[in-house]
C-alpha cells in the first residue's frame, strides 16, 4: 500500500492548535451544519411527501419504498458532483468548490418548498421532487469530502482526526436541525396544516440557510497545503483521477469500506429509524421524534470524543469499540422497540454514542490520500460508496421489513461486524496518523 499519510509538503505536525485552527473548524462546522440539514430534511417529512406527492390509492409500505426511493436518488447523484468538484479542488482550490457546493444546495431546497403536490399536477410532482433531490446530491458530493479536507489541511498533522470529527458532529448538528423542525412543526401546529402547508416550511428555511452559510464562508482562507504546493508547482501533472486508480486502489478500498460504516450508522439508526418506528413499531410520531432528538445529541458528543481518543490511541482501535458498541446496542434497542418502549430514551441514545464512529471515519478516509489528489481520491472513494451503500440501504431495509420485521437490525449489525474486522486491520498495520516523512 502506498503511504499516503502526508498532510501536504510542510504541514507542522507538532504545533498546537491556534485560535485560526479553532476559527476555521468553527466556520467549517457550522456552514456544514446548515448545508446538510437542506440535505436531511426530506428525511423527516419523508411519510408526509409520500402522502402528498405520490397517488392516494397507493399501499402504505409501497409509498415509503417510492420515497425513500426519492431520497436515495440524492445519494445516486453524489458521484457526479463530487468528481468533478474535486477535480477542480485539486486543480483551482479547495475553497472556490468549498463556496460553489452551497450554491448548488440551497437552490434546489428553496424550490422543493414550492414545488406543487400530486394532486394540483399528477406525476409531474414526483418528477420534479426528484429532479431537485438529484440536484441535492451533486451539490453534497462535493461538499462533504471537500469540507473534510479543508479542515485537514488546516490543522496540525496530529490532530486529523479530531478536525474529521469537529466537521462531522457539524454535519451530525445539521440532522439535529431538521430533528428539532420536525418535532417543532409537530407540536405546533396541527396535522391538516403540516399536510396542507407546513411540510413546505423547513425546505423554504433551509434555502434560506443555504445563504447564511455562503455568507459565512466568505471569511475562509484557502488551506495552506494548496497554496504552498501551487507556490512550488507541485500539483498533480496529470489527471487526479488518473494517478488515483493506478496507484492508490488500497487507499479507494479503505476509504469506501470507511464509507460504509458511516452510512449504515447515520442512513439507518438515525435518519430512517423515526419513520420505521412509527410504521412497523407503532410507535408515536412525537415520541420518536423527540428520541431522535437525544440520539442526535449524542451522536455529536460520540463523534468529537471518538475524534480526540483516536488522535491519542489510533483510528483502528477507536473503530473497533465503536462498531462493535453500535451493532450489538441497535440490535437490542431495535428488537426491544417491538415489544416496550419504557427504554426508548436511553437506548437510542446510546446507540447515538456509538455512532460518533462517524467522526473517525473521514479522517481514515482521508489519511489513505497524498495532498495532490487527496480531494478526488476522497471524493470519489466517499461518493461512489455512498451512492452504491447509502442509495440501496433505504431500498434494502424498506422492502424486507415486511417479511422480516428485524432486517433493519441485522444489516446494522452485520456492517458493524465488518467494521471491527477493519479496525482490526487498520490497528495491526498502525494505519492511524503519526508524524512521518512528507513525500
Amino acid at each position: 500500500m502506498n503511504n499516503a499519510n502526508t498532510n501536504g509538503p510542510s504541514t507542522s505536525v507538532t504545533r498546537p492548535l491556534g485560535a485560526r485552527d479553532i476559527k476555521t473548524l468553527g466556520l467549517s462546522a457550522l456552514g456544514g451544519a446548515l448545508e446538510f440539514y437542506d440535505f436531511v430534511i426530506f428525511v423527516f417529512f419523508a411519510s408526509v411527501v409520500g402522502q402528498l406527492f405520490f397517488p392516494p390509492e397507493m399501499p402504505e409500505w409501497l409509498r415509503l419504498v417510492q420515497t425513500f426511493g426519492i431520497f436515495a436518488a440524492g445519494y445516486i447523484a453524489r458521484p457526479i458532483g463530487g468528481i468533478i468538484m474535486a477535480h477542480f479542488g485539486d486543480r483551482l482550490g479547495r475553497k472556490k468548490m468549498f463556496m460553489l457546493s452551497i450554491m448548488l444546495m440551497a437552490l434546489p431546497t428553496l424550490i422543493m418548498g414550492l414545488l406543487p403536490t400530486y394532486a394540483t399536477i399528477g406525476y409531474l410532482a414526483p418528477i420534479l421532487l426528484l429532479a431537485m433531490r438529484m440536484l441535492q446530491g451533486a451539490a453534497i458530493g462535493g461538499e462533504a469530502p471537500g469540507a473534510w479536507v479543508f479542515v485537514t489541511e488546516h490543522v496540525p498533522a496530529r490532530h486529523t482526526a479530531f478536525a474529521t470529527s469537529t466537521l462531522s458532529a457539524g454535519l451530525v448538528a445539521g440532522i439535529l436541525l431538521g430533528s428539532f423542525m420536525a418535532t417543532g412543526l409537530n407540536y405546533a401546529i396541527s396535522e391538516e396544516t403540516l399536510y396542507s402547508w407546513g411540510w413546505r416550511v423547513p425546505f423554504l428555511v433551509g434555502g434560506i440557510l443555504g445563504f447564511v452559510t455562503l455568507y459565512l464562508r466568505r471569511y475562509l482562507h484557502e488551506t495552506p497545503v494548496f497554496t504552498e504546493m501551487q507556490e512550488n508547482k507541485s500539483l498533480s501533472e496529470e489527471l487526479p483521477m488518473r494517478t488515483l486508480l493506478r496507484d492508490y486502489l488500497p487507499g479507494v478500498a479503505i476509504a469506501m469500506i470507511a464509507t460504509w460504516l458511516l452510512t449504515a450508522a447515520v442512513v439507518v439508526t438515525i435518519l430512517m429509524t423515526p419513520t420505521l418506528l412509527q410504521s412497523f413499531a407503532g410507535i408515536d410520531r412525537g415520541m420518536t421524534l423527540q428520541a431522535n432528538c437525544v440520539a442526535i445529541v449524542c451522536l455529536i458528543i460520540g463523534c468529537l470524543s471518538a475524534g480526540a481518543l483516536a488522535d491519542k490511541i489510533g483510528d483502528g482501535i477507536v473503530l473497533v469499540l465503536s462498531c462493535a458498541g453500535l451493532g450489538i446496542t441497535y440490535f437490542y434497542f431495535f428488537w426491544l422497540m417491538h415489544h416496550d418502549v419504557t427504554l426508548l430514551f436511553p437506548l437510542y441514545a446510546l446507540v447515538g454514542f456509538f455512532g460518533g464512529l462517524t467522526g473517525i471515519v473521514p479522517a481514515i478516509a482521508v489519511k489513505s490520500f497524498p495532498a495532490a489528489i487527496r480531494f478526488t481520491g476522497l471524493s470519489f472513494s466517499y461518493n461512489v460508496a455512498y451512492a452504491v451503500a447509502g442509495g440501496l440501504t433505504p431500498m434494502i431495509v424498506t422492502t424486507s421489513i415486511e417479511s422480516m420485521p428485524m432486517s433493519p437490525a441485522w444489516y446494522v449489525a452485520g456492517v458493524m461486524s465488518v467494521g471491527v474486522v477493519t479496525g482490526l486491520f487498520l490497528a495491526r498495520r498502525h494505519y492511524h496518523y503519526r508524524a512521518q516523512p512528507a513525500h
